[in-house]
């Protein structure tokens, strides 16, 4: 009888890192056990912690230092070097440990207690982080352990360079340890390529979308309910800019182009996520706050993006007399993410291709994704990450978050088989 992938040293690893909580900057509990994990399977382990001060100079973070929670929050790193390391390539496998908390009351079971089941693709793995992304860390720790092994046995003969597999905090909040690494490097070596294991159904992902996000603060005038005419509803002038928003979703999707991004019914997505309007059932709604997120592409900027609206939001308001007098705010808030990309014929893209050809891939063409992701702090550090990993997005965040094992380990045997070929074949940017 085969092994029940709960009982396999790669399942049993990510179901004891599937119990932390690592939600809101308590990431220290799993970042140490990680530490000695990677100091017992032989890895030279590195760590940092992020500067408040250094990430508020970022376009990514609010500006205000004492708002960037890095306090205890270290990020880890386990290096496996191969034949001559400085004569060869280093090749960054990147994860994140944090989650977004779970809502417990629409879960079937303890979002922090991994369940085993049996789906239609095989067994299947449903916890807090299993899609995003605790299992995708994981196979790349274990392909770690797989290179080790097979330099051992002589089977990666003529290979030099390192395999770095980094455990990022803070991806939740705009990438806390990536950038962190990005901006500082952490090594006392050059870092060539990268490969982040979000989960992209085992896709090739040369291209992340951004996002900026923005705060819309809408006034009316409250009034008795008894007496509504003498308010000023908040909520139909809200409604206007709604749908002046949309519509420029609509415009874009239609005059903004790539070729990556064909496939997606709306490429640059906007979404109003939170809104929040009036004080009291029986009063007229007198104000309004909305919480929005803005796609944009790559070749894009988020000041671009963000000019965009804020005309469109000009344009309403013009129209309006009541907002013309009471101006609403469109303030930045929380984090931004820039959009990045690389070319196909990067060294690490053809590594992971060719790799994914080798472990059963129907389809290795690259593509973009309507999310963004730590990829995009190393591309404009000039480090080439493309974004690789087990599960989907549809999971992330989401009640009874699940992925297929399955995927997992063909993820690992993948980032075993790039990383190979990386150090055998892609020479060091400095050269």
């Amino acid at each position: 009888m085969d092994e029940h992938p709960a009982d396999t040293p790669m399942g049993a690893f990510v179901g004891r890192l599937l119990r932390f909580e690592t939600t809101d900057g308590e990431e220290a509990e799993a970042q140490a056990w990680l530490r000695e994990k990677f100091e017992e399977f032989g890895l030279d382990v590195y760590e940092w912690t992020a500067d408040a001060e250094t990430l508020a100079s970022h376009t990514s973070f609010p500006d205000d230092p004492d708002v960037i929670d890095v306090t205890d929050r270290p990020s880890v790193a386990g290096v496996a070097e191969f034949g001559d390391p400085d004569a060869g390539p280093t090749l960054v496998l990147n994860g994140h440990t944090d989650v977004v908390p779970a809502d417990t009351e629409n879960w079937s079971s303890d979002p922090y207690e991994p369940v085993w089941s049996d789906g239609k693709r095989g067994a299947e793995l449903t916890a807090r982080g299993a899609a995003d992304m605790k299992s995708g860390l994981s196979a790349c720790v274990f392909a770690a352990r797989d290179l080790l092994e097979r330099d051992e046995n002589g089977e990666l003969d003529g290979a030099n360079g390192r395999v770095v597999v980094e455990a990022v905090v803070g991806e939740e909040e705009g990438g806390i340890g990536a950038a962190a690494a990005a901006l500082d490097n952490p090594y006392p070596f050059d870092r060539d390529a990268a490969i982040v294991a979000e989960p992209t159904e085992l896709r090739c992902i040369t291209a992340t979308e951004g996002t900026v996000m923005k705060r819309l603060r809408v006034r009316g005038r409250a009034a008795h309910a008894a007496t509504r005419w003498k308010g000023e509803d908040v909520l139909p002038h809200f409604e206007r800019i709604r749908q002046a928003f949309f519509e420029l979703e609509t415009e874009r999707g239609e005059s903004v182009s790539h070729p990556l991004y064909e496939e997606y019914p709306i490429p640059w997505p906007v979404v109003v996520g939170i809104v929040r309007a009036g004080s009291w059932s029986s009063s007229v709604a007198g104000t309004l706050t909305a919480e929005w997120r803005f796609g944009v592409a790559p070749g894009e900027t988020v000041e671009e993006v963000e000019a965009q609206y804020e005309e469109r939001l000009a344009e309403v308001v013009a129209e309006s007399d009541w907002l013309s007098e009471h101006p609403p705010s469109f303030e930045r808030f929380t984090i931004q993410f820039e959009p990045a990309e690389i070319d196909a014929d990067e060294p690490v893209v053809e590594s992971l291709r060719a790799a994914m050809a080798e472990t059963g891939h129907d389809d290795t063409d690259p593509t973009g994704a309507t999310y963004g992701a730590d990829s995009r702090h190393y591309v404009a550090a000039g480090i080439p990450t493309v974004v690789y990993g087990p599960g989907t997005v549809e999971q992330a965040h989401f009640p009874d978050e699940t992925i297929p094992w399955g995927e997992v380990e063909t993820a690992k045997e993948t980032y075993v088989e790039a990383a190979t070929r990386f150090l055998h074949t892609a020479g060091r940017k400095s050269e």
